[in-house]
């Protein structure tokens, strides 16, 4: 074995390029092969064959992976970082026409079968892609005819309710009890498929709904005047999607008085719930605006 202890090094050295073969494909295929080819550089000016291990054949996996998890850019710039030494350890060795070709055979199949399994990979993504496109548009259609039924049935209903109103106002609560019942069916039947659209994007983030009782950390969010944030009531009890949004009425709010209110140095947010309202007021100490001359202080 030529070279003995460089060979060594280089076999055993190498080794650990493997652990980031696919996120950083195109540079261990340059720190690899590039040691190759300084090794063949040095056996030209030394005299004698190339240092290298025959164990080193687990080299075969770099090209696969550049090519299987580099982008197209990388693998057109590892590709000759690759051939380069392969090219020139074969005047450097003892090897026929034979062995040459049936190496770079190898070397080319690696190469083939990471362009195969990346192709194959895609085709599935796109595949996947497909069948979760028609199924949302699946879902978006019966969403559309039963939120359209449940529509006509309330605007029929509100129809006749004002039609009768004049004459029979028992009629018109009735209508109206009947317009209250389509509109939570249609509203819960809504909320099930919207529900389902969202399990089915896969990429949806995780992160739950701001809720009311979040409100507390809205004076360490952002720079500007102090917030105060006063509670009352009963607001875990709140529908989620009511809690949200009141939650993000009072954000808006408070990020519009940071922005503009002038000279204002503190920012109070009150929430009262009660069994029937939800009360959001939000104001600020800054300077008063006569209408007409500029927008007046955020309130809501």
């Amino acid at each position: 074995m030529p070279w003995r202890a460089l060979s060594l090094v280089i076999g055993v050295g190498l080794i650990p390029t493997l652990l980031w073969r696919r996120s950083k494909p195109l540079l261990v295929v340059v720190i690899a092969f590039g040691t190759m080819l300084f090794s063949q550089v040095w056996a030209l000016v030394a005299g004698g064959e190339p240092p290298g291990l025959n164990t080193m054949a687990y080299m075969l996996l770099l090209p696969y992976t550049l090519i299987r998890w580099g982008s197209k850019r990388q693998a057109m710039l590892g590709l000759p970082v690759i051939l380069v030494p392969a090219v020139i350890s074969v005047p450097l060795t003892s090897t026929t026409p034979g062995d040459a070709i049936a190496g770079f055979a190898i070397l080319f199949t690696a190469m083939a079968l990471g362009e195969a399994l990346r192709y194959r990979a895609y085709a599935r993504t796109r595949q996947l892609e497909q069948v979760r496109l028609v199924e949302r548009e699946q879902l978006a259609r019966d969403l559309h005819d039963t939120v359209a039924h449940h529509v006509s049935a309330i605007v029929i209903r509100a129809q006749a309710g004002l039609a009768v109103s004049a004459t029979d106002p028992a009629a018109a609560g009735k209508a109206l009890r009947v317009i209250e019942t389509e509109a939570s069916r249609t509203l819960a039947e809504m909320r099930s498929m919207v529900r389902v659209l969202r399990r089915a994007e896969e990429r949806a983030d995780l992160t739950p709904l701001p809720l009311v009782t979040d409100l507390g950390d809205l004076p360490r969010i952002g720079a500007g005047p102090a917030v105060d944030v006063d509670i009352t009531g009963d607001v875990a009890g709140l529908a989620p999607a009511l809690s949200t949004t009141v939650y993000r009425l009072a954000q808006e709010s408070v990020t519009n008085a940071r922005r503009h209110a002038r000279h204002a140095s503190r920012i109070a947010v009150s929430v009262a719930a009660d069994e029937r309202f939800v009360h959001l007021r939000v104001s600020d100490d800054g300077d008063i605006v006569h209408p007409g001359r500029a927008a007046r202080p955020a309130m809501v």
